[in-house]
């Protein structure tokens, strides 16, 4: 009895170990297989060939979705995306077509580069920005449409407008120093620097293609796409302040000012030959109200007033009423430091004739005559003796007569052709004049103390 039981203790030491071992062995297996699942799934069993089969049936976003679940997953997706059918599949190139082929109708191309935007942008998470930059340009290296020079019927094109919408969703959300760095990188890749030298330092109009694809490359990839105006201000600052004062006003122009209607090239003379309209000036405008706004914060007070001064001689001296209307449409802080610059620096002359032509303006496009009566009082104010205003607004009566008189001497030689405006422009003027009076009666009678 005790020999057996001896044996009997002295067996079950020799077998536990071995079942302890089996148990860990089965366990571990269970371990690997679980890191597994948790990294690829039920993928996991699928050979990469049937994976990419599988992908086929899914939309983009929802491709971007399973990029999210795991490192794996995503890194399976990025070998997808740069393999031959997920080029073809992704990299749709049908840009002069608005619909896509074989998809639901309302459908746009645009919003398929969105959700290629934030595929890429979650593919990429965890890389640095330059190693993301560089691998988004090798997926996209082969769109000519994304390139400056890329597309030989730019205007027609979606290709720059998809580029953008990729880009600000790829970009969304980055810090102000990596979005320096794509800017940098699209300007070393784009060879814009280059380019815009180019065309800033050439006579205006000589370089004609060249000045529309900067100005489609600039408004469809880089500024066009934003939902904030710090956004907007913060790309517009990059493609200007690199430039002297000069250039930038001609880049300026470049990107926001009036093109032709038939081939969209940019037409130079337009603030020369005559009064223009609101929709010449509007984008020029707006462009000024960003730069002037607090979100842009790389420019002061008076470094957008000398943009807009240096911006009335492009290509040469514009006419004083195109200059009065595009202060108009770009708000009355922008027009009241306008004004009270010239004021200051004793320019009462050129003072009077751009008060003077902002009537003229508020009569021919209907606006209230009061604001400039008003915005002149503002500036009265600025004058720092009695004398200077004084002068000022003797100055301002003496340019109302001169233009009256050179214009009935105009309507009186006669000999004018159809189109000829010149009687039509002395009516508004008489017109201007005389609402302008009335709005300072107006204000002058509410002012005394007898009424």
């Amino acid at each position: 009895m005790s020999c057996s039981a001896g044996s009997s203790h002295a067996s079950i030491p020799s077998h536990k170990p071995r079942r302890s071992r089996r148990s860990r062995g089965c366990w571990d297996t269970l371990d690997t297989d679980s890191q597994s699942l948790s990294a690829l799934g039920h993928f996991q069993t699928l050979p990469l060939e049937i994976f990419h089969m599988v992908l086929k049936y899914l939309s983009v976003k929802d491709i971007s979705t399973l990029s999210m679940v795991s490192k794996s997953l995503g890194q399976q997706l990025i070998h997808y995306i740069s393999t031959s059918a997920g080029t073809r599949r992704l990299l749709l190139q049908d840009f002069h077509n608005l619909e896509l082929p074989g998809r639901r109708e309302g459908a746009s191309i645009l919003e398929h580069y969105k959700s290629l935007g934030l595929l890429l942008k979650r593919c990429t998470l965890l890389l640095p920005t330059r190693d993301r930059l560089k691998y988004v340009h090798k997926v996209l290296s082969e769109v000519s449409c994304f390139k400056l020079s890329g597309c030989a019927s730019p205007l027609h094109c979606l290709g720059l407008k998809c580029y953008g919408v990729f880009l600000q969703i790829l970009t969304a959300g980055w810090d102000e120093l990596e979005c320096h760095r794509v800017f940098n990188f699209l300007w070393e890749l784009s060879s814009l620097a280059r380019k815009v030298q180019t065309v800033v330092s050439s006579r205006a109009g000589s370089a004609r293609k060249l000045e529309l694809r900067i100005r489609l490359y600039c408004r469809r990839v880089l500024l066009n796409h934003w939902i904030h105006r710090s956004d907007s201000a913060f790309w517009l600052t990059r493609i200007l302040k690199p430039w002297p004062i000069v250039n930038q006003a001609r880049l300026l122009y470049i990107i926001f000012g009036p093109v032709s209607s038939l081939d969209g090239h940019v037409v130079w003379q337009k603030m020369i030959e005559g009064p223009t309209d609101e929709s010449s000036l509007k984008g020029l405008a707006e462009a000024i109200k960003l730069l002037y706004d607090t979100e842009a914060r790389e420019w002061t007070a008076d470094d957008v007033i000398s943009l807009v001064d240096e911006l009335s001689v492009v290509p040469q001296e514009w006419l004083m009423e195109n200059n009065a209307r595009l202060l108009l449409l770009s708000g009355n802080n922008i027009c009241f430091t306008f004004m009270a610059s010239k004021a200051v620096n004793g320019r009462a002359v050129e003072l009077a004739r751009l008060v003077v032509f902002m009537a003229l303006v508020c009569e021919k496009d209907l606006y209230c005559m009061d604001w400039v009566v008003k915005m002149m009082q503002k500036v009265c104010r600025v004058f720092s003796t009695p004398w200077e205003r004084n002068n000022f607004l003797q100055c301002l009566e003496n340019t109302f007569a001169h233009m009256l008189m050179d214009m009935l001497q105009a309507v009186l030689a006669g000999g004018h052709d159809e189109e000829d405006n010149t009687f039509l422009n002395l009516f508004h003027l008489v017109n201007a004049q005389a609402n302008f009076h009335k709005e300072i009666l107006f204000l002058a009678m509410r002012s005394s103390p007898n009424t």
